[in-house]
């Protein structure tokens, strides 16, 4: 997914697999993760979508709220959603969070979506 400016740049923004579709809108992860990312004790996101039966999928982000001291910030849901509620429209905001003190991409900034994913997905209460 993308978009090419006036000049005839090319702008890459996501990849059509990761694309999230809540209620028959859009979401795209990049975008809520730039978000989060902005929080001052959020080390880093990782946005997927996991089946929901009204909705078709819910957004789901895995935030890592660790400190390189190895302390966790001091983050909690309706902190993050207040923080996204100036920065993202309503309908993108995760519906649910899941706090980690551990690295969610690898050291080349990779992650891997679908392997997360699928990981919540096999295991209840997610």
């Amino acid at each position: 997914m993308g978009y090419v400016d006036e000049d005839g740049y090319l702008f890459l923004a996501d990849r059509r697999v990761d694309l999230i579709v809540s209620g028959g809108e859009n979401v795209y992860p990049a975008e809520v993760e730039s978000a989060l990312d902005q929080h001052p004790d959020v080390r880093s996101s990782v946005v997927i979508g996991l089946p929901d039966e009204d909705l078709g999928q819910r957004v789901h982000a895995i935030v890592d709220v660790g400190r390189h001291d190895g302390t966790q910030g001091d983050v909690d849901r309706p902190g993050l959603v207040a923080f996204l509620a100036d920065r993202i429209v309503r309908y993108k905001i995760p519906r649910t969070f899941e706090l980690v003190n551990e690295p969610l991409r690898t050291d080349a900034g990779k992650v891997r979506r679908s392997q997360l994913r699928d990981e919540r997905i096999a295991s209840p209460g997610t």
